[in-house]
């Protein structure tokens, strides 16, 4: 199910392709934020965002969607959205000539509970995200990537697949939905992907994913492998702060908290991961 040899190989061959100069490269230059984006401001002070604000200071929304490029208007699907977290920013910002759609991974290699529960997802996700938003469902399209609409390929602006990769690659889900977001993407659509970062000599058994971090070289070799091409990236979500090297994996950190109270203050002050900023576009 997973094609793990031969995504080896391909992961092996794209990390030896990548040119010094693009792993050495700076990071993108600083984008708008909401101050200078009244559609934004409007969007991070909704009410029904009360519960996710305490994330903010951690996950800086507004200048990673600025960083992604998104703007009100566009067409912007969201990989395995889960309870909404962006979800509840998106569908407000994006407004009524714009359009948030739900994506989660193709039913081709799952199986079991976690096949049962992705099959349900078109049918589940637009009434929760309607909630969330105000929205009505109907303007809230859903659907796994091994059914998208044949109207909808080649019509969305921007994917975004956040803090998923590590989920995607151990799994087996990653080469039949990245080639399926390819599909969904504008010619001139890009990807954008955020996930928590390991140290760059972090030994293998810490980086396949089960841990939750993964290498940035790795991910863009495996992203790149795909068919497309790294056009920048950002620190914006980075955090000094975590040693990435926890025994129980990134969710020794907030939100999750693992461990409970064991060290609660300890981890609450280091705050949520170190997390490598990405955009991609597609190759020809």
């Amino acid at each position: 199910m997973r094609k793990a040899a031969l995504f080896s190989a391909i992961l092996l061959a794209a990390v030896a392709a990548i040119p010094a100069a693009l792993q050495a490269a700076p990071d993108a230059p600083a984008h708008a934020t909401s101050a200078a984006d009244p559609a934004m401001a409007k969007a991070l002070a909704d009410p029904r965002r009360d519960g996710d604000r305490v994330r903010d200071a951690f996950r800086h929304p507004a200048e990673t969607l600025a960083f992604f490029r998104i703007k009100p208007g566009m067409t912007v699907a969201d990989y395995m959205p889960s309870a909404g977290w962006y979800t509840r920013i998106l569908v407000p910002y994006l407004g009524e000539k714009g359009q948030y759609i739900g994506i989660t991974a193709s039913l081709t290699a799952a199986s079991g509970d976690t096949k049962t529960r992705l099959a349900a997802f078109p049918a589940a996700f637009p009434p929760k995200a309607a909630g969330w938003t105000g929205v009505p469902a109907e303007r809230i399209p859903a659907f796994t990537l091994d059914a998208i609409p044949a109207d909808r390929k080649g019509t969305v602006d921007r994917v975004m697949i956040m803090r998923e990769v590590h989920n995607m690659w151990p799994d087996g889900f990653l080469y039949n939905d990245l080639t399926a977001i390819r599909a969904l993407l504008k010619d001139d659509g890009l990807l954008g992907i955020e996930e928590h970062r390991a140290k760059a000599d972090a030994p293998a058994s810490y980086t396949l994913g089960t841990m939750g971090y993964m290498r940035e070289a790795d991910v863009i070799a495996l992203i790149e492998a795909h068919g497309f091409k790294l056009v920048a990236k950002s620190e914006i979500n980075a955090n000094p702060k975590d040693s990435a090297n926890w025994p129980d994996g990134v969710w020794t950190l907030p939100p999750v908290l693992t461990l409970k109270d064991k060290d609660r203050a300890k981890y609450e002050a280091i705050g949520e991961s170190d997390r490598m900023t990405l955009l991609f576009a597609k190759r020809p």
